[in-house]
């Protein structure tokens, strides 16, 4: 829900809440006034006049009921208002369900684009889904993937920041010309630590076909220049790996490990989560 229609929704609770506490008023302020009146017969008049005044004790009974009635019409009205604001509620929550499942529709075929290798289209996509349905909570869980796509088209860096090669500084193609898998880890990380090692059988399989990868890895946290030389021999891996500033971190978009991109001539192809790249979808760039 958007900020508009929460801003209605509050609005619409709160006049509720106000003509309850109203009509609570007007219900003790009925019996109230039927005490005073009955108070004022019995105490302030004296006897002998009540019997003698039949004509002022009508009148004061049709103030009475008239003011009775009142009440009653106030009452009918304030009740018909709240049912007017329940349905309103209750259609507008219809409302919103019917756009949510529209909205995870929507996701559902941009994910589809992406499992299959078309970034460029999932990338224009998102970006129509996002204006379209940005208020929903389909929208909400799918904002990582959009920041991700936004990376899709984008030239390899000019400068990657490198400060130490740990391996296969000659392996590896910087241009981007050919299909390379680049993969942002860091020692500390036990996600990465899940990953890498799947990565490396990924490397095995394609590598063959052509297939590159590149781990980069900054040294933070509790990360040393030894212990990423230990992790790279207790993982065995084999692909080249080097030690960055941030400068290509930021420009792939890499708010956090483990993160991955593909390059191909010279562009960013696919990027995200390492665990969503399937082997196929690798094969379709070679």
């Amino acid at each position: 829900m958007d900020p508009a229609e929460n801003s209605q929704y509050d609005l619409i609770l709160s006049k509720a809440e106000f003509l309850i506490k109203l009509l609570e008023v007007f219900m003790r302020s009925r019996a109230l006034v039927l005490v005073l009146l009955a108070t004022a017969l019995l105490v302030v008049v004296p006897s002998p006049a009540l019997a003698q005044g039949d004509a002022e004790i009508k009148m004061l009974t049709d103030k009475v009921d008239a003011l009775e009635k009142r009440i009653a019409t106030m009452e009918r009205n304030i009740t018909q208002q709240l049912t007017r604001m329940s349905q309103q509620l209750a259609s507008s929550g219809g409302a919103n369900s019917a756009a949510e499942a529209e909205a995870q529709t929507a996701l559902a075929a941009v994910n589809r684009l992406i499992a299959s290798g078309n970034t460029t289209k999932a990338k224009a996509d998102m970006t129509a889904f996002m204006q379209k349905y940005g208020t929903t909570k389909a929208a909400q869980s799918a904002r990582r993937t959009y920041q991700e796509l936004q990376v899709v088209g984008k030239s390899v860096p000019a400068d990657w920041g490198i400060e130490k090669w740990f391996q296969g500084e000659k392996e590896v193609d910087l241009s981007g010309k050919q299909t390379t898998l680049i993969v942002f880890w860091e020692t500390w990380c036990p996600h990465c630590q899940r990953e890498v090692p799947k990565l490396q059988a990924m490397y095995d399989s394609l590598k063959g076909d052509g297939l590159n990868v590149f781990g980069l890895t900054k040294i933070n946290k509790s990360a040393t220049e030894q212990k990423v030389a230990d992790f790279i021999e207790e993982t065995n891996m084999s692909y080249a790996v080097a030690k960055e500033d941030g400068s290509a971190s930021q420009h792939f978009g890499v708010s956090g490990v483990p993160a991955a991109a593909v390059i191909k001539d010279g562009k960013v192809v696919w990027r995200g989560h390492p665990a969503r790249l399937s082997e196929a979808q690798l094969k379709g760039w070679l």
